[in-house]
């Protein structure tokens, strides 16, 4: 499905990484690919898993320094000369955001946010549009508290919230040179970005009983998500927020 096909894949911090369930998927349908870690505590584990997967590079990317992203995107037009899809699993606020209410977000968690956790979207489009000479597709995570208030996400639910805006936008954009973007909007998974947030059993088990299949979303659910959307199964859908979520979203009271 992926045979000669060059990815990019940003947000991979371990095993458990809904990036590298992404990964992992398009790996086994033939892609290869970049991964980007960001500051030295990740680059081991990074490096460890994408040595697992043969031809990949492994490049520092810290999206908040232009240069580093530049950079990246230099190298794998270096090592591959192209880019097929890219996947963006990025997002971040200080964790004294994470918890309390909304209302007391300081001026610099809700920049620290929405930099990394939505800007960067755009930030990367653009650097991975002209490698997509012959079109391409680009993913990115999103949670429901881009739309409904969830207990505690408080300023990364305003930042998915653009994020899903800028997904439209970016859609809407770069629609023209055949490159598609969209979100996948993920239920609750223990990653360990998402144990960031406060309560995080609470909300799994309340997600887990309220949902259509009575369960919580498995990561690999997402990487298949993905896996989809980067291949031509998709050609026909950009701009959208697809929920992969065991249906949780559909639900009332």
């Amino acid at each position: 499905m992926l045979k000669n096909k060059i990815g990019m894949i940003f947000g991979v911090a371990n095993k458990r990484s809904i990036a590298w369930a992404c990964a992992s998927a398009c790996a086994e349908h033939g892609a290869t690919m970049a991964f980007t870690y960001q500051g030295e505590r990740l680059q081991e584990n990074v490096e460890k898993l994408a040595g697992e997967l043969p031809g990949s590079l492994v490049v520092p990317c810290d999206v908040t320094d232009q240069a580093e992203v530049d950079a990246a995107f230099a190298a794998v037009a270096d090592r591959f000369g192209r880019l097929d899809f890219v996947v963006h699993s990025i997002a971040y606020a200080p964790k004294e955001a994470l918890e309390g209410e909304f209302v007391t977000t300081t001026r610099e968690a809700f920049r620290t946010a929405l930099e990394i956790s939505a800007f960067s979207l755009t930030q990367v489009a653009l650097a991975a549009s002209p490698l997509m000479r012959e079109g391409g597709s680009i993913v990115t995570m999103s949670y429901y508290g881009a739309e409904k208030v969830v207990s505690n996400y408080n300023v990364m639910g305003v930042a998915k919230a653009a994020l899903e805006s800028s997904t439209r936008y970016l859609a809407a954009d770069l629609g023209k040179n055949n490159i598609r973007v969209n979100a996948i909007s993920a239920g609750p998974i223990n990653t360990l970005s998402a144990r960031g947030v406060k309560n995080m059993g609470s909300l799994l088990g309340y997600v887990g009983e309220k949902s259509p299949l009575k369960r919580n979303v498995a990561v690999q659910e997402v990487g298949n998500t993905a896996l989809f959307l980067v291949s031509d199964l998709s050609t026909g859908i950009t701009g959208e927020t697809i929920y992969v979520d065991c249906g949780y979203n559909i639900m009332g009271i």
